[in-house]
């Protein structure tokens, strides 16, 4: 059975657990990171130098990169729908996952730290003004790219690249500050929100 090692509060390990659901994927979890089990400790670093969760074994395989992780099990386990084989398709999904982690990530980052996890590193006015600045800009090219597909993030159905994007958005509503009206990622929310995996996983989660 798979295993899967991280704290099912951590948006990363959320991400291979809701993909795990759509696929219908067994499992067994650990907890490790904050509050649980070190992940400086020598057995998790034995698995993924860089100290962070999540970590999957399945069977003598081991890997690390939320984003990795969620492109093999999808490979190996999906269907073809979730994760397209054809070129085009696919590298579609793949650049909407990649934009998840490269630019909606980062411009998150500082707003989410001071608003929810109250880092007194991260209480500079100006620096969250801009950083909720930023975010909001970010969600706006997402709000276009949902207006114009009608549906999911890469098109008319739901795939891969919708699972990490959807974790950003309930983050993004789960943010208290003054949110720009994004009627598209509203609906993409609530859409989202009839997948059983992600009431289990995603917004049911910890931001």
């Amino acid at each position: 059975m798979l295993r899967v090692l991280g704290r099912a509060a951590s948006i990363n390990v959320r991400k291979v657990l809701w993909t795990c659901a759509e696929i219908e994927l067994d499992f067994e979890r650990e907890d490790w990171g904050a509050g649980f089990k070190p992940t400086d400790a020598p057995e998790f670093l034995a698995l993924n130098p860089n100290a962070m969760v999540p970590v999957i074994q399945d069977g003598d395989f081991t890997l690390w990169e939320s984003n990795s992780i969620i492109r093999y099990l999808a490979t190996r386990y999906g269907q073809a729908a979730l994760y397209p084989t054809q070129a085009h398709a696919r590298a579609r999904v793949d650049q909407w996952i990649d934009w998840q982690a490269s630019d909606l990530n980062r411009a998150w980052s500082y707003a989410f730290m001071s608003l929810v996890r109250q880092s007194p590193a991260h209480q500079d006015a100006q620096a969250l003004r801009a950083g909720c600045a930023e975010w909001s800009r970010y969600m706006q090219i997402l709000e276009r790219q949902l207006a114009a597909t009608g549906a999911y993030v890469a098109g008319d159905t739901f795939t891969l690249a919708d699972i990490p994007i959807g974790l950003s958005v309930h983050r993004w509503f789960e943010t208290p500050f003054e949110h720009p009206h994004l009627p598209a990622v509203s609906d993409y929310y609530e859409r989202l929100s009839e997948r059983p995996g992600f009431r289990l996983h995603g917004r049911n989660g910890t931001p």
